[in-house]
């Protein structure tokens, strides 16, 4: 992660309540009307989104007049120092593509308009722990939800058949699983720990129930070394440390072969695995499974995020109004979710688009399960909610380092854990933030 978010004082670092009390959408650019004239600048990377850009533009944006250009940008990080130089030079374009754990790093530096007047009544289209990723748990909304990656189970239905496997339910079935796995086949792994996917990790952790940013008052509290996250932490570290799963980083050749081969048979992942699995291990293709992920307390449909995104408006726009127009079209509108699915083969975040009309059918790859989406939707709505803070970048990093070496040498996780936590605070204090011990 290289980009570095711009330290602002403590007082506009507030709690999630108002992060800055700038943001709000008080138009001088559209009139009274929610509509154009305007022409709308998007940044924005996923695919296809001008295709679907068009739509609006032949459309409902030809009606209101309101025009809408998509200029592609690279992802992550690039984006988001892009963005934040062009908006301190108030040159940031209309809209713009933002990756939820993005979102704070952006409100921080006075770069997102406050648009809860003019769509905060899209709430009851999203599951709640997306929305309030969006609204960064206040009365503001930053954002609308556009995509989402609900975390889920994959196994080789074959091999667990082979081998006599349950598909495990629980986190301690998982557990008995790789354990019975490595007594039955010593050359193969249930799944691998991997030390490059901070993601993940953090979507795990939110499952349990971890909320690693918070805000009171007018400091920022870190809580990555929590009671639920070091649940998460001991219970993959001491799997690792047993040797019951393999400790060997993701997306790598190796990887790639350990799924291919049916060496690993198993596979942590979000909703959009199958097009992965497509290029990862193309021979065993309708051989896999999807299932609910494993639950901490039996029973339970909790479930963490890995990826999504969001459409947000920018206080440099001369029209919020009409940008918030097209921004709740884009991830509500039956039509332009269609195109969403069709054109940027994304997982809406909008609970209406996630079964049915472009998800009617299951991916390719997984055609032996034709619930597939249906499963998927059911999961969805219970995503947890995550908390995100204003220097996700360093905690990632700080992950990445940390358990890499933890992982390679199958020792405990708790100091690794430890030193995410301390090097998160420490960047924060460096940055100006009021931190709380």
């Amino acid at each position: 992660m290289k980009y570095r978010t711009v330290a602002v004082s403590t007082a506009a670092a507030l709690a999630a309540t108002a992060l800055l009390s700038g943001c709000g959408s008080d138009d001088g650019g559209d009139g009274p009307a929610a509509s154009g004239p305007a022409s709308l600048t998007y940044w924005a990377w996923a695919p296809g989104l001008d295709k679907v850009a068009a739509l609006w533009n032949d459309g409902p944006g030809k009606e209101a007049g309101i025009t809408v250009t998509v200029k592609k940008q690279a992802s992550g990080d690039d984006l988001v120092t892009k963005i934040i130089t062009a908006a301190k030079a108030h040159k940031a374009p209309d809209l713009v593509q933002a990756e939820y754990q993005a979102l704070p790093t952006l409100v921080s530096n006075d770069v997102l308009a406050d648009i809860s007047e003019e769509a905060g009544d899209a709430e009851d289209a999203f599951a709640e722990g997306i929305w309030q990723q969006t609204t960064l748990g206040s009365d503001a909304l930053y954002a609308l939800p556009q995509d989402s990656g609900p975390l889920m189970f994959y196994y080789r239905q074959d091999l667990f058949a082979q081998y006599g496997l349950t598909v495990p339910t629980t986190w301690d079935e998982f557990a008995e699983t790789a354990r019975a796995l490595k007594k039955k086949a010593p050359d193969k792994d249930l799944t691998t720990f991997s030390s490059n996917d901070s993601g993940l990790f953090a979507g795990l952790a939110q499952q349990a129930g971890a909320q690693w940013w918070t805000t009171g008052g007018d400091k920022w509290k870190v809580a990555i070394d929590d009671p639920a996250t070091r649940k998460v932490a001991d219970f993959w570290g001491g799997l690792v440390k047993e040797g019951a799963i393999d400790n060997q980083p993701m997306y790598t050749p190796a990887w790639n072969k350990a799924l291919n081969t049916g060496k690993q048979v198993a596979w942590v992942s979000a909703v959009w695995a199958p097009g992965t699995l497509t290029t990862a291990a193309p021979e065993t293709k309708g051989k896999w499974a999807m299932a609910p992920l494993p639950q901490w307390t039996a029973g339970e449909n909790v479930t963490g995020s890995w990826g999504g995104s969001s459409t947000a408006v920018t206080n440099d726009s001369k029209h919020k109004k009409a940008a918030a127009t097209f921004a709740k079209w884009l991830n509500t509108d039956p039509a332009a979710l269609a195109a969403l699915v069709k054109e940027g083969g994304i997982y809406p975040a909008a609970t209406a688009a996630q079964t049915g009309g472009a998800l009617s059918e299951a991916p390719d790859y997984f055609s032996n399960q034709p619930a597939f989406y249906t499963e998927a939707a059911k999961i969805a709505q219970g995503t947890a909610p995550a908390a995100w803070g204003p220097n996700v970048n360093v905690a990632y990093s700080a992950f990445k380092d940390n358990f890499a070496a933890a992982a390679k040498n199958r020792s405990d996780f708790g100091p690794a854990l430890a030193a995410m936590q301390d090097a998160t605070v420490a960047d924060l204090k460096k940055q100006g933030f009021g931190v709380s011990e």
